[in-house]
């Protein structure tokens, strides 16, 4: 039996995170586990490889929504998470969203003073190497190397342009932690080209550690128990072998909020009614354990230009061959660019206290007809709008002991008066955004959901039909000072020792926008805890 000091399950954004803090102290060793393989793979380099690796069952875990109200009780619905070195940060659309100061003041008062805005602040600083260099509130010789969007026209320039005539400030760096209405260049997960995952920022730089034990293919099943302290971890290891690796101190679980309640649960730490069904002895009983799952709903909303701007016919035939020749010629253009790489942040009311709408602008616009597999042949632009702070819950949960099978995910979106109301309001300003100078000159008409879609009804019934998930569930495990939480306020989880839960699982609410950011400060910040004891 291997033995470390500390065990991390998962080599995702906060696996990653934690093995490059913990093993900093030369006189610990640290196993960091991946169920995946690699991240040596050009698709993961190119940014605009992701439609490619977010398909590939090789390097994406496939978790699929149960058919509800929310998802139109259609059967396709996925959640595609990252099964490799990096985990999702591999695959995602490298964006990065630190969030408001607010979120983390709001978790804090849930929590402990450890996750305020003044903690996570300063982790965002130590982690950042942004390329406008360290300020006040942004870092500049951290680990993670992030760039803005780089490729600018009329169009994009248009679409900026728009939100400050709506009243939206335009920021040179978004993030900065003002909290009010915004608009400007995304900060991406992107350096020169070429996409900074986890693995590459926080364990490419540290793999000659001689503290540090990198296992891949390495899928966790369960913690085992000595009496109610964790003692190791059970691995399968490819198709027959399963390894226990022990550790002295801490088995830290940072799966993400699809994994680790699942492996929690096959551990005997759930609801006492779903362990006895599933024949799992039990640890400790927590309802909790699974609950609490927290998910963006994401309408794509476009429209067709008058004129020829867009990146529509950059992806196809060609112009996409010369754009890829041109990426391993130069790491530039069209292949080189985010998901999306225009982020604003509205107020739906005045009255609201900060920005609770997030857009994500880009100058493409997908063809509905081939179910958002392709690019329209016209010129056209789309944005993602969605609210910022759903207060629907779902919940994910196993249905077998067999850590191969996938659990039961239950979205259960727009559960709430207040999500519908603030999904309505979200594609009206859409609209409102479409329809102010500079940006209406060059918009011949909305092609989808299109202009019949107008009543409230309809409205709801496009977001159920057509929007997607964020990909940025959180919630699963959360932290909270009362007895009900999973973990608590140290990432301990209650009832047991030795066992911690380290990733976008222990959020009790949702960050103000996408989740990669987040998750890594939280794991910076939590390597100060975990290292006090």
């Amino acid at each position: 039996m291997q033995e470390f000091d500390y065990v991390i399950v998962g080599a995702g954004a906060a696996g990653c995170v934690l093995a490059h803090r913990l093993s900093e102290d030369a006189s610990v060793s640290v196993a960091l586990l991946e169920a995946g393989g690699s991240d040596r793979h050009p698709f993961v380099d190119m940014p605009k490889g992701l439609a490619k690796l977010m398909a590939d069952p090789q390097r994406t875990w496939m978790y699929r929504a149960e058919p509800e109200a929310g998802n139109a009780f259609q059967n396709e619905e996925f959640w595609a998470r990252g099964r490799l070195m990096g985990g999702s940060s591999s695959i995602n659309g490298m964006m990065y969203v630190r969030g408001q100061p607010a979120d983390f003041d709001e978790i804090a008062a849930q929590s402990s003073d450890d996750w305020s805005w003044s903690h996570i602040g300063a982790a965002y600083k130590a982690l950042e190497a942004h390329e406008l260099g360290g300020a006040e509130t942004r870092g500049g010789s951290g680990p993670l190397k992030l760039s803005l969007a780089d490729r600018r026209n009329a169009l994009s320039e248009a679409m900026i342009e728009a939100g400050v005539a709506m009243g939206l400030k335009r920021k040179l760096d978004v993030n900065a932690p003002e909290g009010d209405p915004t608009i400007g260049y995304a900060s991406r997960t992107i350096w020169e080209g070429r996409r900074q995952s986890a693995a590459r920022a926080f364990i490419d730089p540290i793999r000659h550690r001689k503290n540090l034990t990198i296992i891949t293919d390495a899928l966790a099943d369960k913690v085992n128990f000595n009496g109610r302290r964790a003692s190791s971890v059970s691995v399968r290891m490819g198709a027959n072998q399963r390894v226990d690796i022990k550790a002295r101190r801490d088995i830290i679980l940072a799966g993400g909020a699809m994994a680790s309640p699942g492996i929690l649960q096959r551990s005997g730490i759930g609801s006492g009614e779903l362990l006895q069904r599933l024949g799992i002895p039990r640890v400790f009983e927590n309802a909790q354990v699974g609950e609490h799952l927290i998910e963006h709903r994401g309408l794509m909303v476009q429209w067709k230009l008058r004129v020829p701007m867009s990146d529509n016919a950059e992806f196809a035939g060609l112009r996409l061959l010369g754009n890829v020749a041109r990426y391993y010629l130069m790491r530039s253009g069209p292949m080189s660019s985010a998901a999306y790489e225009i982020g604003a942040w509205f107020k739906s009311q005045p009255s609201v206290p900060r920005p609770d709408v997030q857009f994500l602008v880009a100058p493409f616009s997908f063809d509905y007809a081939t179910n958002r597999t392709t690019l329209e042949k016209i010129p056209g632009m789309g944005i993602v709008g969605y609210p910022l702070r759903p207060t629907s819950r779902g919940s994910v949960h196993i249905n077998s002991g067999d850590p191969h099978a996938l659990p039961t995910l239950h979205p259960n979106y727009a559960a709430t008066p207040e999500d519908r109301a603030l999904m309505i309001e979200t594609l009206r300003l859409a609209r409102l955004y479409a329809a102010t100078e500079p940006l209406q000159k060059l918009i011949e008409v909305e092609t989808f959901p299109g202009p019949q879609c107008r009543s409230d009804e309809a409205v709801l019934e496009a977001y159920a039909k057509y929007a997607s998930c964020g990909y940025h569930a959180v919630g699963t495990c959360r932290m909270g000072k009362d007895e009900h939480a999973v973990v608590d306020p140290a990432l301990r989880v209650r009832g047991v020792e030795g066992l911690r839960v380290v990733d976008t699982s222990i959020f009790p609410q949702m960050p103000s926008g996408n989740t990669n950011g987040p998750t890594m400060a939280i794991a910076w910040r939590a390597a100060d805890v975990i290292k006090r004891g």
